[in-house]
């Protein structure tokens, strides 16, 4: 009679482990969910950052480009907006100055965008191939160089 009730008490003990085990595999299912995507967040996170790293690259690209065009502008049109009010030589030295000044702005966008440091992860967009930049702001130097010429063998 004694083991009547104890027999019970397993059995009882039996199913209570039965069903705390299916608790605890439920647990272990939905916390191996939550933590598949929890990395799948953080890593499209990191793509995502990465794609933002490249967008800004290319936004300083453009604005070298941007200042070494306003630059260029403005070296050539220096001669003729100070041609009759400042000495020649005052002339040819600004013009020279803000001509040089965009060929360096050109060699520095395609430096900084072709030398980025430290590589940042793979990013889902694709990045201006630098053969191109280098092509594009060479020939942008050469432009410089030319007007660098005009403005110290040119007309006066």
């Amino acid at each position: 009679m004694v083991t009547q009730p104890v027999e019970k008490g397993i059995e009882r003990s039996a199913e209570q482990a039965k069903v705390a085990a299916k608790s605890t595999a439920q647990a272990a299912e939905r916390t191996a969910v939550a933590a598949e995507i929890t990395k799948d967040s953080a890593d499209r996170r990191t793509e995502l950052a990465a794609d933002r790293t490249v967008f800004a690259a290319e936004r300083t690209y453009a604005a070298w480009v941007r200042t070494g065009l306003a630059a260029l502008a403005s070296g050539i049109g220096a001669q003729k907006l100070l041609e009759g009010v400042v000495s020649n030589w005052m002339v040819s030295g600004t013009g020279s100055v803000l001509v040089l000044f965009s060929a360096f702005c050109f060699a520095a966008a395609v430096w900084r965008q072709v030398f980025v440091g430290a590589p940042p992860p793979r990013p889902d967009v694709h990045r201006i191939p630098p053969v191109l930049l280098v092509v594009l702001n060479g020939f942008l130097v050469l432009v410089a160089l030319a007007a660098l010429v005009s403005l110290w063998f040119g007309p006066p």
